[in-house]
């Protein structure tokens, strides 16, 4: 039995080691708000911090995870009011059929915590979420949105 800290919650898990994170936080857990997509690490979907570091949760073996570690999910950004990437993309209706945006989230979360300030180039080369609706443009502008919104709050 190992013990991981999700969402600032320790739960106690009983699984192989080789088992995904995401199937525990889905299956295990409970937290179905991260995605399964490919399954290989390349969409996306399956994105949550670990650390503060945007992690595809589908290739991370759980016995790669230390209890000392913090798992953050979708679930857990937005726990006592919204982030403001959630409130941005919300005001700015980045989602289209939105299966990709929980990992696109977390990923803007995680870019704009690193780097309060990025440009276009910057979110291009980091979210490199795919998204089958296309909606890049309106998560360029989210995250901009977001890092501003931040930004001014801090100052």
């Amino acid at each position: 039995m190992a013990k991981l800290n999700i969402n600032g919650r320790t739960v106690d898990i009983d699984v192989e080691d080789d088992t995904p994170l995401l199937w525990v936080i889905r299956e295990q857990v409970g937290l179905t708000g991260t995605k399964y997509g490919c399954g290989v690490g390349q969409c996306g979907a399956c994105t949550v911090h670990l650390d503060g570091v945007a992690t595809r949760s589908c290739v991370l073996p759980i016995g790669a995870v230390t209890e000392d570690q913090k798992i953050v999910t979708i679930e857990g950004l937005g726990a006592d009011k919204p982030h403001p990437v959630q409130q941005a993309w919300a005001e700015l209706d980045v989602a289209q059929c939105g299966y990709c945006q929980v990992g696109m989230v977390m990923a803007a979360a995680s870019l704009i915590a690193q780097n309060p300030s990025p440009t276009d180039e910057d979110i291009r080369a980091d979210i490199t979420n795919i998204c089958r609706c296309g909606t890049y443009p309106r998560v360029l502008a989210g995250v901009k949105l977001a890092a501003e919104r931040m930004a001014a709050n801090k100052g």
